[in-house]
């Protein structure tokens, strides 16, 4: 792979990394909803390879430890809220 196809997919993580963040700073999107944390999955998803694809193995770790906390965080929202017995709000 070429650097600059490296360039193209980390560009366009960051772009909607940034994205997801201006948004939600502006209250267009909910911390905690599906359009939010795809944003960040997809975005640190695409920034870890393109961090792969260059070998810069510190960007890998935080973009895929971000990109995996997104996927944990959608996966629990797609399962719904848990109930805990006594627990009546």
């Amino acid at each position: 792979m070429s650097v600059f196809s490296a360039d193209i997919v980390g560009s366009t993580g960051v772009a909607l990394l940034l994205l997801a963040f201006v948004l939600l700073q502006l209250n267009r999107l909910d911390k905690d909803g599906w359009v939010y944390l795809t944003m960040n999955m997809v975005g640190a998803g695409l920034a870890c390879l393109s961090s792969y694809m260059i070998d810069f193995m510190p960007f890998v770790v935080l973009e895929g430890v971000w990109a995996v906390s997104s996927m944990i965080a959608l996966i629990k929202l797609a399962r719904g809220p848990i109930l805990i017995k006594g627990d009546y709000r």
